[in-house]
């Protein structure tokens, strides 16, 4: 492992906030902080000159080391993981001829006034969802730590029964009911043969609430009269009573409605010349639109769960018909009593929250910040949103938001000729574009669908994404190449990457056109070679799409993304 070291990580305003935090709970009298550049081997001397060059911030190869009277810890992001600032940092080494496997980037903090570091004092520095904590500089070679491929499991139905797959339930946070779980043990004791992990893995989040709706989509009785519409045939019924200039509802990933006439700029290919040229185009502009929510993962990790709620929404509509361009967003939040600290309110009560979730105060912090920066890096405005607070007690009994809303929306435009997809056929290839495979958002849709606190805290942070606007940015500039050739619209059909990962992404794109398909998993780009292919499957690395073109236009794709530098 090779280190640099940077400017400090704080602003004095921070450290002053941190230092008044740790004095309430310790005797620290004075705090530092310092970025710490990490790289996963050894530079040679042109590459060390890069590495200066390229991080830029003070950095040198002296890294502050702690007095008599002074204690040292580091901050990094947690351990089996790779954050975003990583795998954007390592994309600008490579394109700037320093080609460097993996660096990542902690905070050392240098804390005066105490001889060891509590339990309470790492709480304070450090998200223990997210990040990672150690002692020693050294000990950080963690970070890099790479296994063998995993095997696939299997779960030993034929010869304990049903409670082997209540116990693997626990275990892997598949989130099956008791029905289902019935249900998967008679199926393949009627098979003759045991479920492989990957198997249960894919049928969970399939099946999940968060993607089939089975309690919004059920019936239901009042006073034991069978009511005539599901909670989700409420809601659709606005579109049956009123369908005028609706030309997409409840099918696509985001609905669209009748546009109108405008002139849209955008590079057009000179044929002459070969160069790209933004002009002003006439043609209709339908509007799409899309509200989803994002609740799960911003509870357990704000920031990150309120980005890749926008990042997904954001994806919806990229991927709506043959590739729809996004254009603006909104956020909105309901949590419960805020209880600022020094600013408590009358109707306000401090009833506790679960141990892993932040609070509501935190997540109001966090999680605008979260969405904003997502919407920021990609390039789209977030213009509106709400916010508001809700807890009531009735007969002794506490409602609340401790799980919050977290929505992500927005709306952007598409071409009227690519509304509709297009139909895949037998020989057309399946492409997965984006971002590679990582071990995080592990049984998202599964995890989004039970009351929080039932799967075990690992897992609870499994199933949390991580946020690469960059990188998403990078695929809607392939999608917006390819609906920008009008009638030459390479894409036959696309759908994103969100929960359930690649298992529920590409069987919603063959299963829409009644095919079947043949994939080769270790040919989806990861960057944990040590993932099993259940996590390759299932994982939902964000950034992602898969669609669907011709053979014949495999060329001209791979040298859109190869521009784009899209993988």
């Amino acid at each position: 492992m090779f280190i640099v070291a940077g400017a400090p990580a704080h602003s004095s305003f921070k450290q002053t906030q941190l230092l008044t935090r740790l004095a309430s709970i310790s005797s620290v009298q004075s705090i530092e902080s310092q970025w710490v550049y990490l790289f996963d081997q050894t530079l040679n001397e042109q590459q060390q000159q890069s590495a200066l060059q390229l991080l830029n911030d003070g950095a040198s190869f002296e890294v502050r080391q702690a007095a008599s009277d002074e204690v040292q810890i580091l901050v990094t992001p947690r351990v089996g993981t790779i954050s975003p600032w990583s795998s954007k940092a390592t994309d600008i080494f490579a394109n700037c001829n320093t080609p460097v496997h993996r660096l990542e980037r902690g905070v050392l903090f240098t804390l005066k006034g105490i001889s060891e570091i509590s339990d309470a004092v790492k709480q304070i520095l450090h998200d223990r969802m997210t990040e990672s904590v150690f002692n020693k500089i050294d000990d950080a070679t963690a970070l890099f730590s790479e296994t063998e491929p995993k095997p696939l499991n299997s779960i030993d139905i034929l010869g304990q029964g049903k409670d082997a797959l209540v116990k693997a339930n626990s275990e892997f946070g598949f989130a099956l009911s008791d029905e289902e779980i019935d249900y998967l043990t008679a199926a393949f004791n009627k098979m003759g043969r045991n479920p492989h992990d990957i198997e249960l893995m894919m049928f969970a989040q399939a099946n999940s609430e968060h993607c089939r709706h089975k309690i919004f989509g059920s019936e239901w009785t009042i006073d034991g009269e069978k009511q005539p519409l599901s909670l989700f045939q409420m809601i659709k019924n606005t579109y049956k009573e009123s369908p005028t200039d609706v030309l997409s509802a409840y099918k696509d990933n985001a609905s669209v409605i009748v546009g109108f006439d405008t002139q849209r700029f955008y590079p057009k290919k000179d044929e002459a010349t070969g160069h790209h040229i933004y002009k002003y185009k006439s043609q209709a502009a339908h509007i799409l639109m899309k509200v989803e929510t994002h609740n799960h993962p911003t509870a357990i990790a704000p920031f990150a769960g309120a980005a890749t709620g926008s990042g997904g929404e954001i994806r919806d509509e990229g991927a709506t018909g043959r590739g729809g361009k996004p254009k603006a967003g909104l956020t909105g939040f309901t949590v419960s009593n805020l209880n600022i600290p020094g600013f408590e309110q009358p109707w306000e009560e401090n009833y506790g929250k679960p141990s892993r979730m932040a609070s509501p105060l935190q997540i109001m912090i966090d999680g605008p910040l979260g969405g904003a920066a997502f919407n920021n890096e990609f390039g789209r405005p977030a213009l509106n949103g709400y916010f508001r607070t809700f807890e009531q007690n009735v007969n002794g009994e506490v409602k609340g938001f401790h799980k919050p809303i977290m929505i992500a929306g927005g709306y952007g435009n598409i071409r009227p000729d690519h509304v509709e997809k297009d139909a895949i056929q037998p020989g057309d290839l399946l492409i997965v574009l984006g971002g590679p495979a990582m071990l995080i958002g592990l049984g998202g849709g599964a995890a989004s669908s039970v009351d929080s606190g039932k799967l075990g805290e690992n897992l609870d942070f499994a199933s949390v994404q991580r946020e690469n606007p960059e990188m998403e940015r990078r695929c809607q500039e392939v999608i917006d190449a390819c609906w920008r050739m009008e009638d030459f619209n390479p894409i036959v059909s696309v759908h994103d990457v969100g929960a359930g990962g690649v298992s529920n992404a590409m069987p919603e794109l063959v299963n829409d056109h009644e095919l079947g398909a043949t994939l080769d998993l270790r040919k989806i780009p990861s960057l944990e070679p040590g993932m099993s292919p259940m996590e390759i499957w299932s994982n939902e690395a964000q950034e992602r799409y898969v669609l669907a073109i011709k053979p014949e236009s495999l060329e001209l794709f791979e040298s859109i993304c190869a521009r784009e530098r899209c993988p």
